[in-house]
């Protein structure tokens, strides 16, 4: 027989690990939705447009990493990030019309055509938080700081908060200019990759981590110093914000993303506990002008996607741990019929129940009961149902139409 294996890059999510994706859906929702933030899924395949328009032609995303299929007049890709898909779906379903900002959660997978590394997959899950409609400064703080909440109550260890801010694509546009001349000036030292893409996305020479590179853009002339007040100003406000939250934060003046949508503030989650290439659990910032790019009108935007697999990474939470069994069902072949609708009557009066499936005998099923142990294990026999309470009370024979009644009140 032959055997298949998951693809490289992806994995299966078994049982048990589900528990604590499951536990982290749930710790996300709390958080979020406490904050206002609704739940919106996209679908899984978009136009393939969208990204290249949105994500931006140059990144490496767009460039090397999106899984793409169909033809020259129609094109889709798997999403490849959570955030354009979620603009697409604000004006496509008129939500400009409702009292900005309109502010939305998202829990889906996501692919890209990567190296698979620890804690870095081709199929990942994200969550993700985007609140579209406001340029106010406050919700930029307010993003982060949820982000925050939310890595806190699950105990990720070790963890430090890096902004920046990119200011607007104006003043962007002259400082790359100057950037791109001082990479020119010194390109005979810096690597062929960041090299190839001088002209494309000079600033993503700040994220090389090639050494001779990384020497010359520690000297490079950075943003910060070439933005108009305005876009100071926005940023000290996010700071001043973050401070009265008692946030601690870095500024990290070479911090850069790699996607093209963003403009000013820019924010990053790490983790020490985990291995430098992949210490990021999540990050974000605002993209005001991205509906415009996607042919929409001029509308502010900021969000951030913190990666599952890396959070649970990073946890410090214990192991979840399944939900206690109320009653276990052990039977005789002949008292099938009885057995399997008290197991039915217990789930729709709301009590966990087990029964037996395996046709094991009495013996193998009482051992199967002491493996999960239930509060409850009822045995149907010729004399009735024996009914033995595990948690020190009385055993004793019932009929089979009164078991409900006898574990109804002390469950």
């Amino acid at each position: 027989m032959r055997k298949f294996q998951t693809p490289e890059g992806t994995y299966d999510v078994l049982p048990d690990r589900a528990v604590e994706r499951d536990r982290l859906e749930q710790t996300a929702k709390k958080v979020l939705e406490r904050a206002g933030y609704g739940r919106i899924e996209t679908p899984t395949f978009e136009s393939t447009e969208l990204f290249a328009r949105g994500v931006g032609a140059a990144t490496d995303v767009v460039q090397k990493e999106m899984f793409t299929f169909g033809d020259e007049e129609k094109s889709f890709t798997l999403r490849p990030e959570g955030t354009a898909p979620t603009v697409r779906a604000y004006m496509e379903h008129g939500m400009h019309k409702l009292p900005q900002p309109v502010k939305l959660w998202y829990l889906s997978s996501f692919f890209r055509r990567e190296k698979p590394q620890a804690g870095r997959f081709r199929q990942f899950w994200q969550i993700g938080a985007e609140a579209i409609g406001s340029p106010d400064p406050a919700v930029d703080a307010e993003l982060i700081v949820l982000l925050a909440e939310l890595l806190e109550a699950i105990g990720a260890r070790d963890t430090k908060l890096v902004i920046a801010t990119l200011g607007q694509p104006d003043a962007r546009a002259a400082y790359r200019e100057e950037l791109t001349a001082y990479l020119r000036a010194n390109e005979d030292q810096l690597s062929p990759e960041v090299v190839s893409r001088i002209d494309l996305n000079p600033l993503r020479a700040f994220d090389a981590k090639h050494e001779s590179t990384q020497r010359v853009m520690a000297n490079a002339p950075r943003l910060i110093d070439r933005l108009p007040q305005e876009d100071l100003d926005h940023f000290a406000a996010v700071q001043d914000l973050l401070q009265a939250a008692d946030l601690a934060y870095e500024v990290d003046t070479t911090l850069v993303r790699g996607l093209d949508y963003y403009t000013r503030t820019l924010f990053e989650f790490q983790s020490g506990a985990l291995e430098a290439a992949q210490n990021t659990l999540g990050g974000g910032g605002r993209y005001d002008g991205l509906a415009e790019v996607l042919g929409g009108a001029p509308t502010p935007g900021v969000g951030w996607a913190a990666g599952v697999e890396r959070m649970l990474m990073a946890s410090t939470q214990p192991p979840a741990i399944e939900a206690p069994v109320d009653l276990f069902v052990a039977y005789p072949p002949e008292h099938r019929v009885a057995a399997f609708k008290l197991a039915s009557d217990a789930r729709r009066a709301g009590h966990s129940a087990r029964l037996e499936l395996a046709g094991r005998s009495i013996k193998g099923q009482l051992k199967q009961a002491s493996r999960i142990r239930p509060r409850y294990v009822a045995v149907f026999g010729d004399e009735g149902v024996q009914l033995r309470d595990r948690d020190g009370g009385e055993d004793k024979v019932v009929a089979p139409e009164t078991v409900m009644h006898h574990i109804r009140g002390s469950l």
